[in-house]
């Protein structure tokens, strides 16, 4: 329950006339926002939204621009303490609070009706239908003073689901993995959404409260206390937001008002976010202060922003690059970055805004991850139908990055993975590639993602091949739970396994506890041994993306990339002045490739670093033989393997 000062002054200025607004001038802003910047670091784009600690109160701030009169509203000792807020310019409504703790619970009501949750509320502590409670982001004390962040160069990212990441599903269960992760040598983790969502379990892409971290993961400090011991082990934490939609259970955004979305633009969840309407400045400023919040009050190192295609904006500022502008801005001399996953794969997200781009930092791209997995395992359905699963096509998909809208003269800012949220879990069953595909064949591709000059994405678990697949889960009422477990298996019928209907009821119903519990990592797994070389090659191959300079450039003229033969395909790292790294990888069947060397690279001296069937990562090791002439390479597999080498 949430507390207030108990002493007879304090309730005496709480509990005066309900229709009185507080006392509200501008030096009280003035004061309210140097006192934040003071306890959360935030000097530009102060946060106004929300119940923001001051002094010894709170400042209550909410756009409602189709509302009269709004009133804060406190539940205490059984009775019920109104106060009303003061009408502002934009719309808003404002006012402070004296006497006001953390942990107060608090609504807002509308013109006399029903109060309803804050939509920038900080927790939402009995979920998203109770009353939203009062945090002191300043309170929590910080010892990550000494951190700068993780630059793109050196960004290996490690994507984890909160709740299904360890057996407690919070965020302290995450904490307890960070000496793991480091000891892994990726350099930051990208957790899944957060945001308060609907019911027990979830993506988190279905999250109503966007500033609110789900209760069921713990309370707001103990994600300080993850972020802040991160920091210590050297390792990014990298946050996952979706500004395209809200969920559709819980939402309180259009009790408050209809204009956070327009019918301008469609989306495939209604009606768009309103960009570029009228009081789109308003919507706008909604999601930059979430942004920031996220960077100031808990230290984020950078957002990852869900499907930025649906994000339409016919403004003549984009909002992408408002936000990115907003968050670099904010950074003050550490490194945030802001990454998007976009379907459109136009080179403008990544471009500088001094060129025309949106000044975001990186986009994730799937054709590296289309093309090996056709390769690999055979999917040709769905959209994979537009890929070759050639050696061919992967390779032009290292060479390029992908299909962009045009070419790129820089690679760097594209994510690539073998495993993420959506290439598993939107699978029927959840299953991971290395589930339907040989162990040596796995390995051979992990090695050809850690020596790519795009920036390599993990997800969770595929590290050590964990067995438990991640699957489709939440937990929304009855008739919508029905509705989505219906639909994600008439998404399937399409497909040639699923066309019978007896198959389709062998997909996991997203609303069952099983399915959940399905999709959690089963850590004692780590200890056999299989697991256990697995997990060493990985370790091996970042450490070799940490420690040969050659994978500190990614300019298109260091990068060669091509095919083979059918099965096997040769990249080579070659920036001018250090020591090349070339990768050669079979990902079928056994036999001979001659490699030509490119002519920066002629007449080096070549040395196996590793071969992913070393004794190390495998319990039946086969050797693959390397000759060197000044001009080729002729490499001998006894089957699917990669062989990393240096040219000095």
């Amino acid at each position: 329950m949430g507390q207030v000062k108990q002493h007879e002054s304090a309730l005496d200025e709480l509990e005066g006339s309900v229709g009185t607004p507080f006392l509200h001038t501008n030096a009280a802003v003035v004061n309210a926002k140097a006192t934040i910047a003071a306890r959360t670091g935030v000097t530009a784009l102060t946060p106004t939204l929300g119940a923001l600690m001051h002094d010894d109160g709170v400042r209550f701030r909410v756009w409602a621009p189709d509302s009269h009169r709004v009133d804060v509203v406190f539940d205490r000792f059984g009775a019920t303490v109104t106060r009303a807020l003061e009408p502002e310019a934009g719309r808003t409504f404002s006012g402070w609070v004296p006497g006001i703790e953390e942990g107060t619970n608090y609504r807002f009501r509308l013109d006399g009706t029903r109060a309803l949750p804050d939509p920038a509320s900080r927790w939402q502590p009995d979920g998203v239908n109770g009353p939203s409670q009062v945090v002191d982001a300043g309170r929590f004390a910080w010892s990550d003073d000494h951190w700068k962040g993780v630059t793109l160069r050196d960004l290996v990212m490690y994507e984890l689901h909160v709740g299904t990441f360890t057996d407690t599903g919070t965020f302290a269960g995450v904490q307890t993995r960070l000496e793991y992760l480091q000891h892994l040598g990726i350099t930051a983790i990208e957790i899944m959404p957060i945001a308060e969502f609907p019911g027990r379990r979830n993506w988190g892409y279905d999250g109503v409260f966007l500033f609110a971290p789900s209760h069921h993961y713990g309370h707001p400090d103990d994600l300080r206390r993850l972020v802040n011991a991160a920091h210590q082990c050297g390792i990014a934490v990298i946050l996952d937001v979706v500004y395209n939609h809200v969920g559709p259970d819980g939402a309180v955004w259009s009790s408050y008002t209809p204009r956070y979305f327009t019918d301008r633009h469609r989306t495939p969840w209604g009606a768009a976010v309103n960009l570029d309407g009228d009081d789109a400045r308003a919507v706008r400023d909604f999601f930059i202060q979430n942004a920031l919040h996220w960077v100031h009050e808990y230290h984020v190192d950078g957002l990852r922003l869900d499907a930025t295609h649906a994000l339409h904006d016919e403004s003549h500022t984009p909002f992408l690059a408002e936000l990115s502008a907003a968050v670099h801005d904010a950074a003050h001399g550490r490194s945030v970055l802001v990454i998007a996953e976009d379907d459109r794969r136009m080179l403008r997200v990544v471009e500088p805004s001094a060129c025309g781009g949106f000044g975001l930092d990186a986009m994730w791209v799937d054709d590296f991850h289309h093309e090996m997995r056709r390769l690999t395992a055979g999917d040709h359905e769905g959209y994979f139908a537009k890929y070759s699963g050639t050696t061919e096509g992967v390779a032009a998909a290292l060479a390029r990055g992908g299909r962009l809208d045009r070419d790129a003269s820089a690679l760097q800012p594209f994510v690539i993975c073998l495993q993420n949220h959506d290439q598993v879990g939107n699978r029927a069953l959840g299953d991971r590639v290395h589930h339907g595909i040989e162990h040596a064949v796995y390995r051979a591709a992990s090695a050809v993602l850690f020596t790519a000059p795009e920036t390599p994405l993990l997800f969770m678990g595929q590290e050590w091949g964990a067995s438990s697949p991640f699957c489709f889960f939440t937990d929304h009422n009855e008739e919508l739970g029905a509705a989505i477990t219906n639909g994600r298996r008439r998404e399937f019928a399409a497909f040639s396994a699923f066309q019978n209907p007896r198959m389709r009821e062998r997909i996991p119903d997203p609303q069952a506890d099983a399915t959940f519990i399905a999709s959690r990592l089963r850590w004692s797994e780590l200890g056999a041994d299989t697991h256990q070389q697995l997990f060493r090659l990985y370790q091996a191959l970042l450490a070799i993306r940490r420690t040969y300079a050659a994978f500190q450039f990614s300019d298109v003229n260091d990068v060669t990339a091509c095919a083979l033969d059918e099965d096997s395909l040769a990249l080579v790292r070659h920036p001018e002045g250090v020591d090349s790294i070339l990768v050669v990888a079979r990902l079928a069947g056994a036999g001979s490739v001659d490699v030509p060397l490119p002519s920066p690279v002629q007449k080096r001296c070549w040395s196996t670093i590793l071969t992913t069937e070393d004794r190390a990562f495998t319990a039946s090791p086969r050797p693959v033989r390397v000759r060197t002439t000044p001009e080729s390479m002729r490499v001998t597999f006894p089957g699917p393997a990669a062989v990393v080498l240096r040219g000095r």
